[in-house]
C-alpha cells in the first residue's frame, strides 16, 4: 500500500470579529483540507492551517508523500524535517499559522494525521488506539471566551447571525460564558485578554468567578500585551481566581519576562502557574523555559508542534520535568477538533482541559458528513469508527473551496482588520499596558 494521490483543498470559513492583542479577526478564517488516497483504495484526511504560506509548504511536501508507505512517517520526517529553516518560531509577533519558520512542521503534522487516518482504517482501529491506547475516554475542552465586536462572521449575502452579540464589557462576557456553558457543558473557562484596560479584564475574571464559582477553573491569556509590572499586578489581583486549576498564560513577551513575573509572584506569596504557547512552540524551547522557571504549563498543538506523536513525546518530557500540559487552539472545523481529541486521549500527561474555537464556527460551514462534532459535558468522545472517525461532505468542501477562491483573503492579518474597522492608525504594541 502506497499513497498514489495527494489533493489539497483551501477553505474559507466564516469567523466572528473576535479580538486579541494581535488585533481583530477577519470575516473569514482560512483552513486547508488534505486528502491522501492509497493504492488499496483507502482515503485519509486531515485539516491544517490555511493561507498561502501553509499551501506552499504542503505543495512542497507533496513530492515526498506521493509513492510513500503511509506507515513510513519517521522516514518522511527525516527527509523533510531535516531541511527546517532556522529562525524565531515564537508567536510573539506573528499569529499562529503565519510564521514561515514552523511551516514545515505544520505541513508534516497534516500529512501525519492523514496517514494515521489511513492506518486506522486499514487495521480497523481509531487513531488514539494505534498510539498506545486511550489515557482517557473523552477529551475535555474549555469555554474559550473572547471580547468581540458585533457580528457573526461572513460578509455581504453570506453574513451570519451573531449568536453572542457584541461583548466588550465584563457583564457581557458573563452572558457569553453562560450561554456557551449551557450549550456545550464546559467545565473550565478561558478568557482571551490583552484587549481592554487590565482593570476591566480583572473585573471580568472576578465576575466570572462570582457567577460560576471555584469549581470552574479560570485562565486568562493576554498574548504578551502586558509589561512585567502589569503582569505581576494582574496576577496578584487575581491570585484567588487563577488558583485551583487555573493559570496565567503568556502575560508578557519572552521567557526572561515570564521568569521575572513568576519570581515576583512567588515572592509575594502568589503561586500562580504561568502557561505558554507563544514563547514556547517547539522542543527547543522546553529546557530554557524550565531552567528559568518561566513556564509551568505548556500549551501544545498537534498542528504546529509537528503532529499527534510529537505531542505525545512532549507529554513525556513535561512529565519528566514536572511541567503541566494543555492544548492551544486556532480557528478550526470539526476535523481539526477530532485530531485534537485523539491527541488528548492518546497523551496521558494532558491533564488540563484543551482550548477550542469550535463554538465560534458556524454549523453551515462544517465539512463533516452528519454535521458538527457534539460535546458531552464539555468533552469530545472519540468516535467508534476507525482512523480519525471523520466522514467528509465533499460537496460542502467544494463550496468552501470555491468561496476561498472568490475572496481576497490569503493570510491571517488581524492588525489590518483593526485598521480597517476600528482605528486606521492601529499597530500591535508590546507591551500595550
Amino acid at each position: 500500500m502506497v499513497i498514489k494521490e495527494f489533493s489539497i483543498h483551501p477553505l474559507a470559513v466564516a469567523d466572528p470579529p473576535l479580538r486579541s492583542s494581535y488585533g481583530r479577526h477577519a470575516p473569514y478564517a482560512l483552513r486547508t483540507l488534505i486528502r491522501l488516497d492509497t493504492t488499496d483504495g483507502i482515503c485519509g484526511v486531515a485539516e491544517a492551517h490555511g493561507g498561502e504560506g501553509s499551501l506552499a509548504a504542503l505543495h512542497a511536501l507533496r513530492r515526498l508523500v506521493l509513492g510513500m508507505d503511509p506507515f513510513a512517517l519517521h522516514d518522511l520526517w527525516m527527509r523533510w524535517g531535516a531541511e527546517e529553516a532556522a529562525g524565531d518560531r515564537t508567536q510573539t509577533w506573528m499569529v499562529p499559522g503565519e510564521n514561515p519558520h514552523d511551516a514545515r512542521r505544520r505541513a508534516f503534522a497534516a500529512v501525519e494525521a492523514a496517514c494515521l487516518d489511513i492506518i486506522g482504517k486499514a487495521v480497523g482501529k481509531p487513531v488514539c488506539d494505534l498510539l498506545g491506547g486511550r489515557a482517557r475516554g473523552a477529551a475535555p475542552f474549555s469555554a474559550y471566551l473572547f471580547y468581540k465586536h458585533a457580528g457573526g462572521g461572513g460578509e455581504g449575502a453570506d453574513e451570519r447571525e451573531d449568536e453572542y452579540g457584541e461583548c466588550l464589557t465584563p457583564e457581557s462576557m458573563v452572558r457569553q460564558c453562560r450561554r456557551m456553558i449551557a450549550q456545550y457543558g464546559f467545565r473550565d473557562i478561558k478568557l482571551k485578554g490583552g484587549v481592554l484596560d487590565p482593570e476591566i479584564e480583572i473585573e471580568t475574571v472576578r465576575l466570572l468567578r462570582a457567577e460560576f464559582g471555584p469549581n470552574y477553573p479560570l485562565r486568562i491569556d493576554p498574548n504578551c500585551a502586558w509589561s512585567v509590572e502589569t503582569s505581576v499586578r494582574v496576577g496578584l489581583a487575581l491570585r484567588e481566581e487563577l488558583s485551583g486549576g487555573g493559570y496565567l498564560e503568556d502575560p508578557c513577551a519572552g521567557l526572561d519576562g515570564m521568569a521575572e513575573v513568576r519570581r515576583r509572584l512567588l515572592a509575594a506569596g502568589a503561586d500562580i502557574p504561568l502557561a505558554s504557547n507563544v514563547a514556547v512552540t517547539g522542543f527547543e524551547d522546553i529546557l530554557p523555559a524550565w531552567r528559568g522557571h518561566a513556564v509551568q504549563i505548556v500549551l501544545s498543538d498537534p498542528h504546529y508542534w509537528g503532529g499527534i506523536r510529537a505531542v505525545q513525546r512532549l507529554g513525556d518530557l513535561c512529565r519528566c520535568l514536572g511541567m503541566g500540559l494543555s492544548m492551544h487552539s486556532n480557528n478550526h472545523l470539526g476535523l481539526s477538533l477530532l485530531i485534537m481529541a485523539h491527541t488528548c486521549c492518546a497523551t496521558p500527561a494532558m491533564e488540563f482541559a484543551c482550548d477550542t474555537h469550535y463554538p465560534w464556527q458556524h454549523s453551515s460551514d462544517e465539512i463533516l458528513a452528519g454535521g458538527r462534532v457534539q460535546f458531552e459535558n464539555g468533552a469530545v468522545r472519540i468516535p467508534d469508527r476507525p482512523g480519525l472517525g471523520a466522514e467528509i461532505d465533499w460537496d460542502r468542501v467544494a463550496r468552501l473551496e470555491e468561496r476561498y477562491r472568490r475572496l481576497p483573503y490569503r493570510r491571517r492579518d488581524d492588525a489590518a482588520e483593526m485598521r480597517k474597522h476600528v482605528d486606521p492608525a492601529w499597530q500591535r504594541i508590546l507591551p500595550r499596558w
